[in-house]
């Protein structure tokens, strides 16, 4: 059993649909479990929706609603010869429950609403495939994921409760391969105990493909996205990339770890305990080899790989009281970094002063500096990047760093870290 995830991307319109269901058809002896994201930025639109509703402005909220309907029946349209009834009934109905929301009271939790409605994205997407699928004649199923994944009900970034999840899909997952080919299920989602949508943070749906195949014991998972497979680096900010083959899990970890985008960080963790393959693939041109991602470490050190963060800022810190750098400081300046919602991209400390890297988000630094600037001194340095080279040599750092001043360097046996500014 294979386990696909297509992503926005692939399913932007109705000319991508029918790629998607051209490359499951690519596996016809094999059952595949299809998780799929929402459709071009359905997402984005949505998170607009949310906004719209929070703030009361109803006239901006029923305008977004109308617009996110029309795209999904344009893509309906285009998919199928003749009308089909039982989506246009389905994403009128999709409306409506939208629109009935002006009439209740927005909850105070912001991130309960936020989930009830984003996750709409996944269900509309999935639901315009299946019928697609049946179309063909595939023998296909749709469910919902809410169902099947279990989670806590800390919403927007919820935890998964494995061991119901294994028993929900065991139980009740599991059977449906008796008499469908493909199951069509959402990513991004799971539920609470008491049934309500939540969501398992932003790029989510590489993560939800690894829940399932982990509990369903796939024999591989692939991500079909709109690039070869992973590169050494981002295209936006390096020429001449290389494709990577072939890379471990560990590897990969490391890779997503320090920032790397192709895969979701928590996606592969369950893949590397039973030892299943993630292929990254294109839907562009699916015979290609793309990159596999397994417990082979081999080739990991062949390609260097290059990560860069821009728009940075090195904050200094350092007590008021001429106090040292203690635990017991140190301690408290985490908890300040928690509670502000800042990921540190790094950090190094001596004995009077801490110094952390952080993406210059000036909502998140002026919240931060406030909290700071009662016990502590605090510079910033602005206008930074960061790049961490993976299996790097000297020649590797000579080529990031022409034309830049390095602010600070960090070196261990496999990863070099260097922040610089570009020179004036």
């Amino acid at each position: 059993m294979l386990v696909f995830k297509f992503g926005g991307a692939s399913v932007k319109d109705a000319s991508a649909v029918k790629n998607v269901a051209q490359i499951i058809s690519l596996f016809p002896t094999k059952k595949k479990l299809v998780v799929v994201s929402a459709m071009g930025k359905t997402t984005n639109a949505l998170e607009e929706i949310v906004d719209a509703l929070s703030t009361n402005n109803y006239e901006s909220y029923r305008y977004l609603v109308e617009e996110i309907i029309k795209y999904h029946l344009k893509i309906v349209d285009n998919l199928f010869l003749e009308r089909h009834e039982g989506l246009v009934t389905f994403l009128d109905d999709m409306k409506e429950f939208l629109f009935e929301k002006i009439k209740k009271p927005f909850s105070e939790k912001y991130d309960y609403e936020y989930d009830q409605i984003v996750s709409l994205g996944e269900v509309i997407s999935t639901k315009i495939i299946e019928a697609y699928l049946l179309d063909r004649t595939v023998s296909a199923i749709w469910i919902d994921t809410k169902q099947f994944i279990r989670t806590d009900n800390n919403y927007r970034n919820a935890f998964v409760d494995w061991k119901k999840t294994q028993e929900l899909i065991d139980l009740n997952l599991r059977p449906l391969f008796k008499t469908s080919d493909v199951i069509v299920t959402q990513g991004f989602i799971g539920a609470t105990a008491e049934g309500f949508a939540t969501t398992l943070g932003r790029e989510g749906s590489d993560y939800s493909a690894g829940i399932f195949a982990y509990c369903l014991d796939a024999e591989s998972v692939t991500i079909w996205k709109d690039v070869p497979g992973m590169l050494n680096a981002d295209p936006k900010w390096f020429d001449k990339t290389i494709k990577l083959n072939q890379i471990s899990f560990q590897e990969a970890i490391e890779l997503a770890y320090y920032g790397a985008t192709v895969i979701h960080p928590k996606t592969i963790k369950p893949l590397q305990n039973k030892n299943i393959p993630l292929y990254v693939k294109s839907f562009v041109d699916p015979s290609a080899s793309g990159t596999v991602i397994s417990s082979v470490t081999d080739y990991d050190h062949l390609v260097p790989s290059f990560i860069f963060k821009m728009n940075q800022i090195k904050v200094g810190i350092t007590p008021k009281d001429f106090s040292f750098i203690v635990e017991e400081n140190l301690s408290h300046l985490f908890n300040i970094l928690s509670t502000s919602g800042v990921q540190i991209n790094l950090m190094q400390n001596s004995a009077i002063s801490f110094d952390f890297v952080i993406e210059n988000k000036p909502s998140v630094i002026k919240n931060l500096f406030s909290q700071l600037e009662s016990d502590f001194i605090v510079t910033i340095e602005e206008g930074l990047e960061l790049v961490t080279i993976r299996h790097y040599d000297q020649a590797t750092i000579d080529r990031v760093t022409i034309d830049k001043e390095i602010i600070l360097t960090q070196k261990s046996k496999q990863t070099a870290r260097i922040l610089m500014r570009n020179i004036k």
